[in-house]
C-alpha cells in the first residue's frame, strides 16, 4: 500500500485495497475473509475494514452472512450478462465520440497503448490482459465525457473477474488473432474519424469478447449444478 494517497481515510484505503484484491482474483470468489488478519495486514483496526465491506457489499462484491461471515461474491452468469449488456451499448458510444473528439494527444496515447498490445491467451495472461484495459480506456478517455468515462471505469472494473474466467477457457487462436486485428483496426477508424464505422466494429468486438465467453461457460456450469441438485440427468 506504499504511495498510496495521504488523504485517504483508513476507511478508503481498505476499500481500495480489498476491491483491487477481488477484482484481481487475489481473492478468489468465493473465499472467505480473515477479517482480523487482513485489518493487521493493512495496518489498521477492524472498524475501518468493516466499513469498506459494507461499501463492497453494496457493490455486490462482497456477501455478508450470518453471525459477520463475510465472502467474495461468487461469479454467476446474471451479473455477466448484465455487465455485457451495458458494455455492448456504451462502449461503441465511446467509439463514435472518440471519432468525433479525438485530440491529437489522444491519437498518440492510442497508438502507443496498440503498439504494446499482446494476444489475450493464457501464454500472456495478466500482462495481456493489462495491457487490453489500457488500450480500451485511451480509447473511451477520447470520448471526452466524463460520465461514460466513468461509468465504463467501473463496468471494466467489474467485469475483470468475468474476463479472467474467459482467459482460463480455451477458444483457439483465431479468435484471440482476430481480437488483436481488431484494435488496430478501431484505431484506425477513430483516427479517420468514421464514428459510425468504429461504433459497428467496437460492437462485433464486444460479442465476441472474454466476457461473452465467461457467460456461456458460467451458464453450462450452473446448469449442471441445478441438474445435480436436482438428482437427474443433465439436460445439456
Amino acid at each position: 500500500m506504499a504511495g498510496q494517497n495521504l488523504f485517504l481515510s483508513k476507511s478508503d484505503l481498505a476499500y481500495a485495497e480489498l476491491r483491487d484484491r477481488i477484482l484481481s482474483g487475489t481473492l478468489p470468489a468465493g473465499s472467505r475473509l480473515a477479517q482480523y488478519d487482513l485489518a493487521e495486514s493493512l495496518n489498521m483496526s477492524i472498524t475501518p475494514l468493516r466499513e469498506a465491506i459494507r461499501r463492497l457489499s453494496s457493490e455486490g462484491l462482497l456477501t455478508v452472512e450470518t453471525h459477520r461471515d463475510v465472502r467474495v461474491s461468487v461469479m454467476n452468469s446474471n451479473e455477466a450478462r448484465q455487465l455485457f449488456e451495458v458494455r455492448l451499448s456504451l462502449d461503441p458510444t465511446a467509439a463514435e465520440l472518440a471519432a468525433q473528439r479525438r485530440t491529437d494527444d489522444d491519437i498518440a496515447t492510442m497508438q502507443a497503448a496498440v503498439d504494446k498490445l499482446l494476444p489475450v491467451t493464457r501464454q500472456w495472461g495478466e500482462e495481456a490482459l493489462t495491457a487490453h484495459r489500457a488500450f480500451h480506456q485511451a480509447l473511451y478517455r477520447a470520448s471526452h465525457n466524463d460520465v461514460l468515462i466513468r461509468l465504463l471505469d467501473d463496468l471494466w472494473d467489474k467485469s475483470d473477474r468475468y474476463r479472467r474466467l474467459g482467459l482460463e477457457l480455451p477458444p483457439g487462436d483465431e479468435p484471440r488473432t482476430r481480437d488483436l486485428q481488431e484494435h488496430h483496426q478501431l484505431v484506425s477508424l477513430i483516427v479517420d474519424g468514421r464514428a459510425a464505422e468504429a461504433a459497428q466494429l467496437m460492437r462485433g468486438h464486444i460479442t465476441h469478447s472474454l466476457t461473452a465467453t465467461a457467460i456461456s461457460a458460467l451458464e453450462d456450469r450452473e446448469g449442471m449444478q441445478a441438474d445435480e441438485s436436482a438428482g437427474g440427468p443433465t439436460s445439456r
